[in-house]
């Protein structure tokens, strides 16, 4: 029965590389953007939530007062 053997040392640096390639790639993705499409995703979540809104029923006091 042979067992690899692993170099700790190595094998803790190559964690914290990854780690901080995963970190460093987050950043990019949310940091990396233009102007134009941080814009362009603010104007499509305004336009979502104004199409939410509009979808609300209205509450039973403004009912009541309508009546």
């Amino acid at each position: 029965m042979s067992a690899t053997v692993i170099n700790l040392r190595q094998a803790r640096k190559q964690k914290a590389r990854n780690t901080k390639a995963q970190s460093a790639a987050e950043n990019r993705r949310k940091f990396g953007r233009t102007k134009a499409e941080k814009s362009q995703e603010e104007a499509e979540a305004t336009l979502e939530t104004k199409r939410f809104e509009g979808h609300k029923l209205t509450s039973i006091s403004s009912r009541k007062d309508k009546n």
